[in-house]
């Protein structure tokens, strides 16, 4: 049922979870997921309700406290929200620093994120994070699908490893 209360419902769970992103906390992030949930964006492809969630808490722990996220321009009805958020961060491999605009597109089911997929500039973030390589090559498919497969194969690793 489409209810302006569920609209205001969902806008809150999506500043919730920006709140939380802001704040660095994964599992409070992790928490508005649906359990079927799927993500999608330019560096990790589409994951899945179990990916998204430990992606977000790899992106955490690997920013060492490195990672500024601001967000507005939150929309939300019934069935779906976007938003509009800006990571700044030091890109470990390289040591550059990134100021990535992302647009993010929401769907919604159970009062939860049912689907998101994130979009941004990928030539401009290449050229951030990778310096000249990445100004070089940052519009081509090859480096795209390089990096998909590079931060597929982290997430994997990170998700692999043994919890404490």
């Amino acid at each position: 049922m489409n209810t302006p209360q569920m609209g205001n419902q969902n806008q809150t769970l999506l500043n919730n979870f920006y709140t939380a992103f802001a704040a660095h906390n994964g599992t409070a992030m992790a928490a508005c997921y649906h359990p079927e949930a799927v993500f999608s964006d330019p560096a990790f492809g589409t994951l899945n309700a179990k990916e998204v969630c430990a992606m977000w808490q790899m992106l955490l722990e690997r920013s060492g406290g490195n990672l500024d996220v601001s967000f507005g321009d939150v929309h939300a009805d019934a069935l779906t929200g976007s938003a509009r958020w800006t990571a700044k961060y030091l890109f470990s491999k390289t040591g550059l620093t990134v100021t990535n605009k992302i647009s993010s597109n929401f769907e919604f089911r159970d009062g939860l994120i049912y689907r998101q997929h994130d979009d941004f500039d990928f030539y401009k973030w290449a050229r951030q994070a990778l310096g000249w390589k990445g100004a070089l090559l940052g519009w081509s498919d090859f480096l795209q699908d390089k990096v998909r497969q590079q931060a597929r194969a982290s997430l994997n690793a990170y998700m692999a490893r043994p919890k404490s």
